[in-house]
């Protein structure tokens, strides 16, 4: 299936863009897209899940609707949909 990932920041920088087409298999999760995206770039290795779970403090978006509130990484997943990932932001005065 073909999914529609989306950056925010400082992840753009590490996967080179704002959006990028993702082929992943039927079966695959938000965690299963998460750990191969740790995999295969280095500026996301370690930031997106810690200990087995969502890192703290970024928000994952599963067409609008963050994952956390559904299933977490066990959310599932289906041909089409849109994740958007957002590091943590701070600042503001």
């Amino acid at each position: 299936m073909e999914l529609e990932l989306r950056f925010f920041a400082t992840f753009r920088e590490a996967v080179g863009g704002k959006t990028v087409a993702y082929e992943t298999s039927d079966d695959s999760t938000v965690g299963d897209v998460l750990r191969a995206l740790e995999a295969e770039h280095d500026g996301l290795a370690g930031n997106l899940i810690v200990d087995g779970e969502l890192a703290p403090q970024i928000n994952v978006l599963k067409n609008g609707r963050e994952v956390l509130h559904m299933d977490g990484l066990d959310t599932d997943l289906d041909d089409g949909d849109r994740l958007s990932v957002f590091p943590p932001v701070a600042g503001g005065a």
